[in-house]
């Protein structure tokens, strides 16, 4: 537990949550501040700054969760639609240093944005990034 993680205190009860699910490695919550109604975060009980340092086991319980609470917006929210996000370091606007994916139900003709600017790369770009990539595999 980290004492300054706004996470570890929602996991050590010194802060309200609208809590979904809980056992002994995961708590699902509701965001307090969502996108959307129904924006729900997953979150390991174990502090862990962000995906570098999550184990394997772990990973694999909380992308079975994921899957389980964006089956569960979309059937009892009717969502058209779910956006399933992951930031890493502040670089990738992570803002709270406690590993957490959200999950976010989409609606047709909702206010959410979630965007991206499509940038175009050389052939020569893309077979320098594939090569130093590949290395590790």
């Amino acid at each position: 537990m980290s004492e300054n993680c706004i996470f570890c205190k929602i996991i050590d009860n010194k802060v309200d949550c609208y809590k979904i699910y809980d056992d002994d490695d995961l708590i699902v919550i509701l965001d307090k501040f969502p996108n959307n109604i129904g924006h729900s975060l997953i979150i390991p009980k174990k502090h862990i700054e962000n995906i570098f340092e999550l184990d394997d086991g772990l990973c694999e319980k909380i992308f079975k969760m994921v899957k389980k609470v964006a089956c569960e917006l979309k059937k009892n929210l009717k969502a058209d639609g779910i956006n399933i996000l992951q930031n890493n370091n502040e670089a990738a606007s992570q803002t709270v240093n406690h590993f957490h994916m959200h999950v976010i139900p989409r609606f047709f003709g909702d206010t959410v944005e979630i965007k991206w600017v499509n940038n175009k790369f050389s052939d020569d770009d893309f077979n320098l990034v594939l090569e130093k990539i590949k290395r590790g595999f």
